[in-house]
């Protein structure tokens, strides 16, 4: 029944056909080119478990054949049955001791198990036989790197690079490695030696930008950007890390146009539409802010970040009652995440839902009880409401959980001066003025009638240094 190479639709239906023999019992004669292209479905489509029972039933006609032994092996390692699959590939190689495939999977698989130094060599008995060294030397420098023997790593890279200037994976993961041991800075002329070698490399000047960029230096890591896509037009990533790095410099019109040509190179991405929303969002242009984030919200519907930039440019906007809507949204896809539920209490409290407000802030600070801006917003809305007592006592357990923080203190002794207990609030005043003078005008902006900033103004000078 072998097909050869199957289309899309006539694939989908071949392997509906081979699901309903399996399931009736009635499974006809299939040759391995067939049971591979099924196996290949399920794995495009994440489905493990459908790959794993596709290949049992090929290996039961040809319990022989190294390729399903891999196939297998590969799906088993992806369910992180490491021993299982190992066995299997052990297997293979007894079949075919010196089928580089099944020697660099091995290695790959012991790597995944933690079995680092049995993966090395594993990776340097495939060497001999593979004409692409350098992605036998990137594996190895992947395995060192997962070690933690970062020197290693880098040994291995660079021999990757060397063997081929344009393997991608082995440039950028060399810079992260030079970045954990401190060797970044001196890299640079590392890099700038691939591009003496070849000049028109434009992943030489792409991976010099990366560094560059790692090394806070966005304008010479633009300036490299633009050499990789001058010398290939359509290098979208390159355009990619140009905006971010224009971003990082708060060129937002630039980014944007940056982010535009990766569109236009490679097809729309919602991490490309998001990142052109927060830079319109940066430029306080909300109302394209927000059409750019819908666009990546629609290409990505588990994209929180895209949810919660609507309901931010809308807050902006003071479209409190639609930023909400937008927000939560965002918090169903990521719970708990306090950034989220802090803001979701602004847009609440601003839309006149107190309560709600309320309830937000205090999932933000059980998820995050080390941010001080929470528990001063929080405990303002009680304030507000005239419960001086409840707004006190948020700034004490605050205090409790952040006490280097002086803003807490300062808020602690105005909510005490509104009760009208003086003396309290002077403890707190004091311990504020101690930790941090300066912050001491957040007290004054608190209270603006002149004749209580007079009689604060005279404690606070005390504590003026001159």
């Amino acid at each position: 029944m072998s097909g050869g190479f199957r289309k899309k639709d006539e694939l989908k239906a071949f392997v509906k056909r081979f699901e309903e023999q399996i399931q009736n019992d009635e499974l006809q004669f299939y040759d391995v080119e067939d049971f591979e292209q099924i196996i290949e479905y399920y794995l495009d489509q994440g489905k493990n478990k459908k790959a794993l029972k596709a290949c049992n039933a090929a290996l039961k006609l040809y319990p022989f054949s190294t390729e399903l032994l891999i196939e297998k092996a590969q799906i088993l390692s992806n369910l992180e049955e490491y021993t299982e699959s190992i066995k299997l590939l052990d297997k293979a190689i007894s079949l075919s001791p010196n089928d580089p495939e099944i020697l660099n999977l091995k290695g790959s698989i012991l790597s995944l198990h933690g079995e680092y130094q049995e993966a090395v060599e594993y990776f340097k008995s495939a060497l001999p036989f593979f004409e692409d060294k350098d992605e036998i030397y990137y594996n190895i420098g992947l395995t060192y790197q997962s070690a933690f023997k970062y020197d290693m790593a880098i040994e291995y890279y660079k021999k990757a690079i060397e063997f081929n200037i344009n393997n991608e994976n082995a440039l950028y993961e060399l810079a992260y490695c030079l970045d954990v041991t401190g060797q970044l800075e001196s890299s640079v002329d590392y890099y700038k030696r691939f591009i003496d070698q070849d000049p028109y490399s434009h992943f030489a000047w792409y991976n010099l930008g990366i560094v560059y960029n790692k090394l806070g230096r966005f304008e010479d890591a633009i300036h490299a950007y633009d050499y990789a896509t001058i010398i290939e037009g359509g290098f979208a990533s390159a355009f990619f890390n140009m905006g971010n790095s224009y971003m990082n410099i708060d060129e937002y019109a630039k980014a944007v146009e940056a982010y535009k040509q990766t569109i236009e190179n490679e097809g729309p991405s919602a991490e490309v539409y998001g990142s052109i929303a927060l830079a319109y969002q940066k430029m306080e242009q909300y109302e394209l802010g927000v059409k750019y984030f819908q666009k990546a919200a629609k290409l990505d519907n588990f994209y929180s970040e895209a949810w919660f930039g609507v309901g931010y440019c809308l807050m902006k906007q003071e479209k409190w009652s639609q930023a909400v809507h937008f927000l939560n949204r965002a918090l169903k896809l990521d719970y708990e995440n306090a950034h989220y539920w802090k803001t979701v209490a602004e847009a609440e409290y601003r839309n006149g839902n107190i309560a709600s407000s309320l309830d937000a802030y205090e999932e933000a600070s059980l998820l995050d009880n080390e941010d001080a801006e929470t528990y001063l917003d929080w405990s303002y809305i009680y304030y507000e409401q005239g419960n001086y007592e409840q707004a006190f006592t948020l700034m004490e357990d605050a205090v409790n959980i952040l006490p280097e923080e002086s803003l807490l203190y300062y808020r602690a002794a105005c909510y005490r001066i509104a009760a009208g207990k003086y003396k309290e609030a002077f403890v707190y005043l004091e311990n504020g003025l101690i930790l941090n003078f300066e912050n001491h005008v957040h007290v004054l902006e608190f209270f603006p009638k002149l004749e209580i900033q007079k009689a604060l103004f005279k404690i606070i000078d005390q504590y003026r240094k001159d």
